[in-house]
């Protein structure tokens, strides 16, 4: 089991039994459903005014949320009845990492989608998928699944850099090819949380972070346009016409919730004042129309679901299992941060969507897919 993973198997789980005898995470359920739900109705409220301005129907962004919703607890249901063993076979996990790589390789071939001038989808039987989505569960299976094959050998330098090489492959390609670096750190956070639980060398991840940070400086600077947000997130107001009028329009519609919120489907920067604010600006609305109170509601959430995920994480059956969870718990949190940081101005415009609650059908699918993962583990924890 991983060394910082505490294993007490005593550890009281609010699980219920199954007629087969296992067991099963509902509150991790019931609180994805919940958020799920609510991220549909904020998400409506969201774009009801742009989807009506652009496309004629208020409803047009929910129905197509609503859709990769249905596909992704559909695809959700399958992986929990599947054994999570099924990701440790060699052959199923090599073809998640690969495979993940060439589809975010094939946006650089004619079935690439271009969007606002970035390629990061492709289009298959009519579908847009963004890549770095599934990307982020290739390198979670993959990751485990190396992890685990290599846990007494992580001490040993040689190891640990190759696991590092891995992270580093799936990260470079989302830089280099989509020109997402938001998406990037993600992938290599996910990565290194994973190698970080499993690996007993602190001393590997300070030089690590330090070559991470390196990394990131020179993405920065190769690339005009990313100086430029960090220039625009230190003086929003200086820069108001080169990018900042998004931030100061989320800070606005954050200021004037108050404590409890203008109401359900009463905020007024959603209507034409904060840019997209359907996908990763959607924490100002709920901010705005829920006050203090809902966007800690919202935070709250997402600490209990996180908790469930070191619940399940704690008493997986062996390190394979714990692995995947500890991946997805990375993504969520990782990713969640980042937008609430976004939007708060505490760090620059990055464009992360928050988990379950923007528009995205990418994102939601591989979120339901992740969650279902982490619920099969679920289902094979034992106790004496």
């Amino acid at each position: 089991m991983a060394n910082r993973m505490n294993t007490n198997r005593d550890t009281k789980v609010n699980k219920r039994k199954t007629g087969s005898g296992e067991y099963f995470d509902y509150s991790l359920l019931f609180i994805t459903i919940f958020m799920v739900g609510f991220g549909l109705v904020m998400l409506y409220s969201a774009s009801s005014y742009e989807a009506a301005m652009e496309f004629g129907d208020s409803k047009y962004y929910l129905i197509s949320q609503l859709k990769a919703v249905v596909i992704g607890v559909i695809l959700m249901v399958v992986v929990i009845k599947l054994d999570y063993h099924i990701f440790k076979k060699p052959l199923i996990a090599l073809a998640a990492y690969f495979g993940s790589i060439l589809m975010a390789m094939m946006v650089l071939t004619p079935i690439g989608v271009s969007a606002n001038g970035a390629s990061r989808w492709i289009s298959l039987a009519g579908f847009s998928i963004q890549v770095c989505e599934v990307v982020k569960i290739g390198v979670i299976v993959f990751m485990a699944f190396v992890i685990e094959k290599k846990a007494k050998k992580l001490k040993n330098i040689g190891t640990f850099l190759l696991c590092m090489v891995f992270i580093g492959i799936s990260a470079g390609v989302i830089a280099l090819i989509t020109k997402d670096l938001s998406s990037s750190i993600i992938v290599a956070g996910i990565g290194v949380v994973m190698l970080f639980v499993a690996c007993p060398r602190i001393s590997y991840f300070v030089i690590m972070i330090g070559a991470g940070v390196a990394a990131v400086a020179g993405a920065i600077m190769i690339e005009p346009f990313r100086f430029e947000r960090i220039r625009v997130w230190l003086n929003p107001e200086k820069f108001a016409d080169e990018g900042g009028f998004q931030v100061l329009q989320s800070l606005y519609s954050l200021g004037s919730g108050g404590l409890f919120g203008k109401g359900l489907g009463n905020g007024i920067q959603k209507l034409g004042y904060v840019p997209e604010a359907q996908n990763d600006m959607i924490f100002t609305v709920i901010c705005e129309e829920l006050g203090v109170i809902g966007g800690i509601a919202v935070i709250l959430m997402f600490i209990f679901m996180i908790w469930r995920f070191m619940i399940v994480a704690n008493n997986a059956p062996d390190l394979f299992g714990s692995m995947l969870v500890v991946g997805v718990m990375a993504h969520i949190s990782i990713q969640t941060v980042m937008n609430i940081a976004v939007v708060t101005n505490s760090m620059p415009n990055t464009g992360v969507t928050l988990p379950f609650m923007s528009y995205g059908g990418s994102s939601i699918l591989c979120l339901l897919i992740e969650i279902g993962i982490v619920l099969t583990v679920s289902k094979r924890i034992k106790f004496e």
